[in-house]
């Protein structure tokens, strides 16, 4: 039974091949991304699960409970360093707790005694980081490769690209001007993927040799700095995590009183087999998909695979004339119901696993592409195909087969051989408003919805990319310090005629990222937290910022400028200064620096943040130890002035290699990485949907044109003319579309209104994108029916009435 059942599929796939290569694209289409979305998924599983204590291991998580620090509510994936003595020595149950710490290298690193410049990223880390994350070492000691100060531990592909040879334990790196660090071990080569991503990790000793050396507070000990490091624990077999949150609980209460000295966080706990998938956390460590996002891809491979489904159910529904005098007659002859339910269920899933091939060649023809867009490349995605994929992409496609086929093979294997052999037009399946009309409007308005929402994010992204953030841009270079004295840097470009000023700044302006601190006026209680960018005297030119009130940083005074701080408007409404008559000389505290400021200057509003974030509080301050860029104002062209910053830079530190950017691109790359790919990704979901409601609309037609060949043949006989037979074809489709569009307008402005909101800056939702919408769709969908009333034109009333 089941061998003629996929016989007779087969045979009825080629005698229709117009209406089966419509549903195998279409189906092919839906496949594709459902395919794509289950390797990403499958991908990203794969995290950590090959630590055989992953069930032993948490990170320790805070949320910031402090409505004056940061956001209430945010929660990190970091935690304060102190954290681990603390569990280590006054807890049982703890095993071993170890440490990641930001801080060790920079964007480029050096060999000692040689003029390369090699990237490399990487961690402080804790001796036993190695052990407990199961990192084996192809060369060197376990147990003391991470032991002594200013020791480093590579991957293998780090070590490949740093030396020429198989063992290099012993070599040595010079990281910027931190020191010399000495190679102790190099990790195995290993597939296994992992939520902590590095080249290198240096002891966590070396940060008490830095401190020591500097002369600056060590964040090791500092219960305040609760945002650059990660702390993962080792419990016992037998430990439960509610113990563990007792801890934590305990700890918090006792290092973090209700004080506005103090910061004021709440730790909860992952296990690490869990953070990827998992909750979203700020500062990752590494790459980690969002629960959220895989709903919302589950969401979308949901929509576009039912809409594949639905045109498979249209077009075996508008076929059903022609296979109901098959089933009539099958049944006269003795066949039963569940034999004809599952022929047509065995030639949907044989349709299925057709269009599962077609998909599997759009994936690899597709791959560069889809692998082009930022998050794949943040996210480390692979499509590894194995047996296991290979066994889900089989099921997976039968599942969507029987799903696509239940309902016509219910109806169908439904009819009784009297009604659709006596009279078969007056079948209530057959009817005008039928689910084949509702399930085009379905597919009209999934359309609809996406053109309008691609709309309106293209709309956002040129509103970002042309928005004034009251700033001067244009004519402007970015260029790392690493580590390289600003002063020496500063003084050597502007010799060059070409360069217009330079400026030092601890962050690029509006890119996401600035320091902070509570501040507060010396004789209040209250704290406030504000923004703040350490800056030097040029600062205020080279951005082109408004000076309202007092002055800037001296160039006279050197490092007495430290003692001084300059507010934006904002920043005086929070401080709650608007009305002080000596706002100019007013001191404030920090919670960072118990010495205070005096301000100096008020500055004109502008966007230090993205455009994502209203203007908020924020202070310039003089620190030099914590500027990390240059920005260099330029004359004429940007080649020739990355020539002669490249050049000034070669002989102040002929060692490191220069890190120049275009300080406007720069600027903008968060906005491109956000909503760039957002557009890319929705365009080809938008191509993707139109082309499946194009794929089931142009069936129809042709159907629709087939079956009415002597009813058209009648009316041109009778004197109808072009536009006549046009309206006729297509007036019921044209009905379809407009309710398509009443359905999806209102869905398209809600949920464009709802996340536009929570942007400051935003554009609107305007009767010139829903007219764009519609027109889009309109004139794609009219193409179609057009092709077919062109079509119908050519029909030959002779040649079809000849047999009447």
């Amino acid at each position: 039974m089941i061998q003629n059942n996929f016989k007779t599929a087969i045979r009825n796939i080629k005698r229709h091949r117009f209406f089966s290569l419509i549903n195998i694209f279409g189906l092919a289409i839906g496949l594709t991304v459902s395919l794509s979305i289950i390797m990403l998924v499958s991908d990203q599983f794969m995290y950590d699960r090959f630590n055989s204590k992953r069930d032993q291991i948490y990170r320790i998580d805070i949320e910031n409970l402090d409505d004056n620090y940061m956001e209430m509510g945010d929660k990190y994936a970091t935690a304060p360093m102190p954290l681990r003595d603390e569990l280590k020595n006054g807890y049982t149950g703890i095993q071993e707790v170890v440490r990641f710490k930001k801080g060790f290298a920079n964007s480029w690193i050096q060999f000692e005694n040689n003029n390369l410049a090699i990237p490399l990223t990487g961690y402080f880390a804790d001796a036993e980081v190695l052990n407990v994350f199961e990192y084996q070492l192809e060369y060197g000691n376990a147990q003391s490769a991470l032991q002594n100060p200013f020791s480093v531990v590579l991957t293998k592909k780090a070590a490949k690209k740093l030396f020429n040879k198989e063992n290099p334990i012993g070599e040595t790196i010079a990281i910027s001007d931190e020191g010399v660090y000495k190679v102790t071990g190099v990790l195995k080569e290993f597939k296994n993927k992992t939520h902590v991503n590095f080249e290198a990790l240096a002891s966590m000793s070396t940060v008490n040799s830095l401190s020591a050396k500097s002369g600056t507070y060590n964040e090791l000990d500092d219960w305040q700095a609760a945002w650059n490091g990660w702390v993962y624990v080792q419990v016992t077999k037998d430990f439960k995590s509610a113990q563990l949150q007792d801890y934590l609980d305990a700890i918090q209460k006792k290092k973090y009183p209700h004080s506005k000295e103090s910061i004021r966080i709440k730790f909860f706990t992952q296990m690490i087999s869990e953070i990827t998938p998992g909750e979203f956390l700020r500062n990752p460590i590494g790459p980690m998909l969002p629960w959220m996002f895989v709903y919302s891809l589950a969401g979308l491979s949901f929509i576009i695979v039912i809409s594949s489904c639905f045109n498979f159910t249209n077009l075996s529904m508008a076929k059903s004339l022609s296979r109901a005098r098959e089933i009539g007659v099958r049944k006269t002859f003795g066949a039963a119901r569940i034999q004809l339910f599952f022929q047509f269920i065995t030639e949907s899933v044989v349709t299925a696993w057709m269009a599962l091939i077609l998909a599997l060649v759009i994936l690899v023809l597709f791959k560069p592409l889809v692998f082009n867009f930022s998050i794949a490349r943040m996210l480390e995605w692979d499509w590894t195909v194995n047996y296991v994929i290979i066994i889900v992409f089989v099921l997976f496609a039968t599942l969507v087969g029987i799903i696509a086929g239940l309902f016509p093979a219910v109806v169908l294997s439904g009819l009784q051989p009297s009604k659709v052999l006596r009279d078969i037009g007056n079948s209530k399946l057959f009817s005008r408003v039928g689910l084949r009309k509702v399930l085009i409007v379905i597919q009209f308005t999934f359309s609809l919805i996406f053109i309008l929402t691609l709309i309106v994010i293209n709309n956002q992204l040129s509103l970002f990319m042309k928005a004034d953030h009251g700033f001067d841009m244009k004519n402007k270079i970015s260029l790392k310090l690493s580590s390289t004295s600003f002063s020496a840097i500063k003084n050597e470009i502007l010799k060059n005629s070409n360069i217009g000023d330079v400026s030092a700044a601890s962050h690029l302006a509006a890119s996401g990222t600035s320091y902070g601190s509570n501040f507060k006026v010396s004789s209040e209680k209250e704290w406030n937290y504000l923004d703040y960018y350490a800056v030097d005297e040029d600062y205020l030119k080279n951005m082109g910022i408004v000076l309202l009130n007092g002055r800037f940083f001296d160039p006279a005074a050197g490092d007495a400028n430290r003692r001084f701080i300059v507010l934006n408007e904002e920043a005086v409404a929070t401080l709650k200064l608007e009305n002080a008559t000596d706002l100019i000389g007013t001191h404030l505290l920090s919670n960072k620096d118990s010495l205070g400021y005096e301000i100096i200057g008020i500055v004109k509003n502008y966007n230090h943040q993205m455009l994502t974030s209203s203007i908020g509080p924020m202070a310039l301050i003089y620190n030099p130890a914590e500027f990390s860029l240059l920005q260099v104002k330029y004359n004429g062209t940007y080649a020739a002035a990355a020539k002669s910053i490249s050049e000034a830079w070669l002989k102040v530190n002929p060692q490191l290699k220069p890190e120049i950017n275009d300080f406007e691109s720069e600027v903008k790359m968060s906005y491109h990485f956000i909503f760039g790919d957002l557009v890319n990704l929705l365009f080809l979901i938008t191509l993707i949907s139109i082309a499946i409601s194009s794929f089931g609309l142009l069936g129809m037609a042709v159907y629709a044109t087939e079956a009415r060949v002597k009813e058209i043949a009648i009316r041109k006989i009778l004197g109808a003319n072009n536009f006549t037979l046009i309206y006729l074809l297509s007036k019921s489709f044209l009905w379809l579309m407009l309710i398509a569009v009443i359905l999806a307008l209102p869905i398209a402005y809600i949920g464009n209104i709802i996340w536009l909101q929570t942007l400051a800056y935003h554009t609107s939702f305007n009767l010139e994108v829903v007219l764009s919408g519609i027109g889009i769709l309109v004139g794609l969908m009219s193409l179609i029916l057009f092709s077919q009333t062109i079509r119908a034109r050519q029909i030959d009333p002779i040649k079809n009435l000849k047999s009447e």
